[in-house]
């Protein structure tokens, strides 16, 4: 099986975003501050992965320099990793608003095409369509 390229600007594989995006919406979600960090297993139950494929992305992460975890701790995200992370959940939410919004797809199938197109536009692409969008007075935010 031939190894997918990772798009220009990005620096980590499509499932090793989705597991930064993860953690950033499980902070958010559970109201945690980013210095308390999340768990592992929350990680987990977002994606609907094993924990062990967790502790796995994470090492991964980690090596990286983009979370912090103690052994057997809560998952805390770097300054670089949050970065990263809500740049990433950012390109999520404009594609998945574009779809909806702008051209009628179901809120569930946009939240699902989004997840895949969010890795397959570079930064670039992103960054010149988000500003289309906002002068074109499309909020996304």
């Amino acid at each position: 099986m031939p190894k997918m390229e990772i798009p220009e600007g990005h620096v980590l594989t499509e499932a090793n975003e989705d597991y930064l995006e993860a953690i950033l919406r499980v902070e958010e979600e559970s109201g945690a501050s980013p210095e308390e960090g999340i768990r592992s297993v929350d990680v987990a139950e977002k994606l609907h992965v094993s924990k062990a494929s967790v502790n796995k992305a994470l090492s991964t992460l980690r090596e990286q320099g983009f979370v912090e975890q103690a052994r057997y701790g809560k998952v805390v995200l770097t300054e670089e990793g949050r970065r990263y992370a809500e740049d990433v959940w950012r390109t999520h939410r404009t594609i998945r608003q574009f779809l909806h919004a702008e051209l009628g797809v179901p809120y569930e199938r946009a939240d699902e095409e989004a997840c895949t197109m969010e890795h397959a536009l570079s930064k670039d692409t992103m960054a010149r369509w988000l500003a289309h969008l906002e002068a074109n007075g499309i909020s996304i935010d």
